[in-house]
């Protein structure tokens, strides 16, 4: 049998394809296999929401420990109905009102961010002055606290300030994330110095080369922070949970703090007309996102 070193370059370049398409195969075969994991509980919502309660218990009861068994879901409703969504649409009026809650928190802020962020991660990308490096650090060590090591510090300053159970209480804070202008300074850094010196050279001032120089160079990174941005303070727990006491103030994502077995479709239906915002930001933002992340994975 010949071997590698005698064998035709035909044969040898033949082989050396193969190895790569399988490599590709693999890699793609292990890719799909963790996207249909991620993916399955967002598979079940549609599902879910158009099930009857008695599908719902029939299908549930086996981990609820009312039957022996296994539990078998059914992404087409065997008996499908959109009781639910009657429910949700026309017989909850609170729906709305913590729907528009949630509107108002997102939009204040992704503006506070903008307003707060931005000329901040201009200023570390642009400029040069003492003390840069550290309080750069400063503000990646804060982005990687959780919320958790921030709570009690963050509920004394809004008892301070008069805060504590008004939507303020949630939207401040957040304005103030080190997380946006991280991702915006990652985007403003790919602008070439030389463009920027060149632009004083000629005598522009700094709000021009920000404005027609830093902003469209750098939309990309900004437009990747308002997206990641919205699809999480869209989908906020933790901090309505702490911060506010009335559920006339909650966002959409505390609307069913308690879920039972009879409300279990129900909630479905929620989660259904929660995801559309957060899918069509995405659908909108995909571009942005995708090359803003590449080209902040590439500079890191």
């Amino acid at each position: 049998m010949r071997s590698r070193a005698t064998a035709p370059a035909w044969a040898v370049q033949a082989y050396g394809k193969w190895r790569k398409r399988r490599r590709a195969w693999l890699a793609t075969g292990i890719c799909v296999a963790v996207a249909a994991l991620v993916c399955a509980p967002l598979l079940m919502i549609p599902g879910g929401s158009l099930m009857d309660s008695a599908e719902m218990r029939q299908i549930l009861s086996p981990i609820l420990g009312e039957e022996k068994g296994f539990a078998a879901w059914h992404l087409i409703p065997v008996y499908p109905t959109i009781g639910h969504f009657y429910r949700l649409l026309i017989a909850s009026p609170a729906f709305y009102q913590l729907f528009w809650n949630t509107v108002g928190m997102t939009a204040a802020i992704l503006l506070g961010q903008l307003i707060v962020g931005l000329p901040s991660a201009w200023a570390f990308a642009a400029f040069r002055f003492r003390g840069r490096d550290f309080l750069f650090g400063i503000y990646v060590v804060l982005m990687l606290l959780p919320f958790q090591v921030m709570l009690l510090p963050q509920y004394i300053v809004l008892q301070k300030l008069h805060l504590y159970n008004h939507p303020a209480a949630v939207i401040l804070p957040a304005v103030f994330s080190t997380f946006p202008v991280f991702i915006m300074y990652r985007g403003f850094t790919q602008i070439d110095a030389a463009i920027l010196e060149a632009a004083r050279l000629d005598g522009a001032g700094e709000l021009q080369i920000f404005s027609y120089i830093g902003l469209p160079l750098g939309k990309m990174g900004v437009q990747a922070a308002m997206v990641l941005s919205f699809l999480e303070y869209w989908n906020l727990v933790e901090q309505p949970m702490a911060f506010l006491e009335e559920q006339a103030a909650w966002p959409l994502s505390l609307y069913l703090p308690q879920i039972t077995v009879s409300q279990a479709g129900f909630a479905f239906a929620v989660a259904v007309m929660a995801l559309i915002p957060a899918l069509f930001v995405f659908a909108l933002g995909q571009d942005a996102l995708e090359e803003g992340i590449a080209y902040i994975g590439v500079k890191m």
